[in-house]
C-alpha cells in the first residue's frame, strides 16, 4: 500500500527520471530556429556575396536605394552607374558595391 511518503518519492524519482528529456523542447525550438530563419539567411547572404563579386562593366543593375542603371566602371569596393536613360548627357554616379540589390537582363532599361 502507497503511503503519502512514498507517493511523493515516486513521483519524484519519475520527475527527475530523464534531465535531457527535460531539455527536448529547448533543443527542437533551436533546431527549428535554425532551419526556417538563420540557413536561409545564410544562403541569401552567399548569393548576395556571389552577385556582387561577379559585377562587370555594361551590367544592368538595381541599387539598395531604387535607382536603376548601367555599370559603366567597376573598382574594388565601388562602381560607377550611368543612371540616366538620354544618350546625350551622361549622369553618373559612385556606389559601393554591396549596394547592388540585383542583376537586370540585358536590355531593361530599353525597355522602360
Amino acid at each position: 500500500m502507497l503511503t503519502p511518503n512514498t507517493l511523493t518519492v515516486v513521483t519524484a524519482q519519475a520527475e527527475a527520471g530523464n534531465p535531457l528529456l527535460g531539455m527536448m523542447p529547448i533543443i527542437l525550438m533551436f533546431v527549428v530556429l535554425y532551419f526556417l530563419m538563420i540557413r536561409p539567411q545564410m544562403k541569401r547572404q552567399k548569393e548576395h556575396r556571389n552577385l556582387v563579386a561577379n559585377l562587370a562593366k555594361g551590367d544592368e543593375v538595381i541599387t539598395a536605394g531604387g535607382l536603376l542603371g548601367r555599370i559603366t566602371k567597376v573598382q574594388d569596393n565601388y562602381v560607377t552607374i550611368d543612371i540616366s536613360s538620354e544618350g546625350d548627357k551622361a549622369i553618373e554616379t559612385v556606389l559601393q558595391r554591396n549596394s547592388v540589390t540585383a542583376v537586370l537582363p540585358k536590355g531593361t532599361i530599353k525597355a522602360l
